[in-house]
């Protein structure tokens, strides 16, 4: 099973830059994009027979989740029955033979003080959501952008952003709660604890090239699922958006 999960930052930009031929290139059986960014009726074809469920924002141009699956799910939700956070098209949820895929975009609070807040809101009513579901025993695979690098191996210039949204401590704290509810985060665990590996680049000073990033683009699993990871990729090139697709296998 490979799943496939990335940021498009606009998908109708995304596949100006050929993110439909790369998409059919990974073959992947599960695929969860975040930052859509359009209406559902504006979506262009991304070129997979898989089905796709989207769950667009109120708010044009902005947000938005898409889930698309090769097998037909048992079930599929939109939303996480939360008004506030429903309306910015934050979360997908995907009933699958044996596992529950949960397709999030989490909010950025980099634009200031109010969004910063409304980040660790969503953040504390996701926890909550996730930990019902492990409560239940459900396997789990989370894919998406969370917007905060965990360690100081997850960003290249860590010392100079401990203060900017992405690297707070309490959102880092929060990462590690949140891995605590029995979750894995499975690229690490495949990269190991040392491996320099990034999913977003600021388009600014040439950062990409130079490979100056940070990994805030996730698979966490819970442990069943983890341990069935066999390998995985974040291409750097070509360029479809700011961040690259996170790519796993599993067994």
């Amino acid at each position: 099973m490979r799943v496939l999960t990335m940021n498009l930052n606009g998908v109708r930009s995304a596949v100006r830059r050929g993110i439909k031929e790369a998409l059919a290139g990974f073959d992947p059986d599960l695929v969860c994009l975040q930052e859509v960014r359009a209406a559902q009726a504006d979506i262009p074809a991304l070129g997979l027979a898989h089905q796709a469920h989207w769950h667009p924002a109120e708010r044009p141009g902005y947000s938005g989740v898409g889930t698309l699956i090769r097998a037909a799910p048992r079930a599929v939700t939109i939303g996480i029955g939360h008004e506030q956070f429903d309306k910015e098209g934050r979360v997908i949820r995907a009933d699958l033979d044996g596992f529950t895929l949960i397709n999030v975009y989490a909010p950025s609070g980099t634009s200031g003080e109010v969004r910063q807040q409304v980040k660790m809101a969503f953040l504390a009513v996701f926890r909550q959501y996730i930990g019902a579901l492990i409560a239940e025993g459900r396997e789990l695979l989370i894919c998406g952008d969370m917007n905060i690098a965990h360690q100081p191996i997850d960003l290249k210039n860590w010392r100079g952003n401990q203060k900017n949204s992405g690297f707070l401590p309490e959102e880092r704290q929060w990462l590690s709660d949140f891995l605590g509810l029995g979750l894995v985060d499975v690229v690490r665990q495949l990269a190991g604890p040392d491996f320099e590996i990034y999913s977003w680049w600021t388009v600014r000073a040439g950062a990409r090239e130079r490979n100056v990033g940070w990994r805030i683009d996730y698979q966490l699993a819970t442990p069943g699922l983890a341990a069935r990871a066999r390998g995985f990729e974040i291409p750097r090139l070509p360029v479809f958006s700011d961040h690259a697709p996170v790519v796993v296998d599993y067994e």
